[in-house]
């Protein structure tokens, strides 16, 4: 399950697909993890995309206490239409999370985890699938959260896991963001594996303790 992802600063306010297209090579990389916050392509409350800070981990508006969905950072699209902290999210605050790189965990015999990285070939952007929501903490102001939306893996990642996020193909975009109407079995129907032209490729594992890391990791 994808728990990882590398974004650009580039696309902090990029608010077109065509811009997010241009940008895609320059810019500082911003790794996203759970619980840190990432840009999402939002509608606003006029309808135009508007590139919003939020964190990775969706908490339900009427949850008062936060601690508790604080790991909900997936929500798999075969229910997301019926349970309670998807349901109003789907059907109003879509949006998506624009990447470079995703990664995805490959759990080993020895109870571990190998991390692959899985990049497309053409150096374009990556649209992933989110819902968000709006929650209202104790002493005033807002956070905006989110959760990937998530489908069985395709062939390349089915080798080494079982889900993977819900890719988005670039026209599919406004749908999916709510500029171009849609029903919600025409939403849910967008919401399957991506054979993408990706390349996966295994990461290093950590230098041990004593010893320096010769070069640097993203991740």
């Amino acid at each position: 399950m994808c728990g990882k992802f590398l974004q650009l600063q580039a696309w902090l306010d990029l608010v077109t697909l065509v811009q997010m297209l241009d940008a895609v090579r320059i810019g500082q990389v911003e790794i996203g993890t759970p619980m840190r916050f990432a840009r999402i392509i939002a509608l606003d409350d006029g309808g135009v995309r508007r590139s919003v800070p939020m964190r990775w981990g969706l908490i339900p508006p009427w949850e008062k206490d936060q601690t508790r969905f604080q790991n909900t950072i997936h929500a798999r699209a075969e229910t997301i239409d019926q349970k309670k902290s998807f349901k109003n999210a789907f059907a109003r605050q879509r949006g998506l999370l624009v990447v470079k790189t995703f990664n995805e965990g490959k759990e080993l015999p020895n109870g571990k985890t190998q991390q692959f990285t899985i990049t497309p070939h053409d150096g374009n952007p990556i649209g992933i699938a989110v819902i968000w929501e709006r929650w209202g903490e104790p002493h005033g102001g807002m956070l905006l959260t989110f959760a990937m939306v998530t489908v069985p893996a395709n062939t390349l990642i089915g080798t080494i896991t079982d889900r993977m996020p819900a890719v988005l193909p670039p026209e599919q975009w406004a749908k999916w963001l709510g500029e171009e109407p849609a029903s919600p079995e025409e939403l849910k129907s967008m919401l399957k594996p991506f054979e993408g032209d990706w390349d996966m490729q295994p990461q290093s594992p950590p230098p041990k303790p004593g010893r320096p890391d010769p070069q640097p990791s993203l991740f």
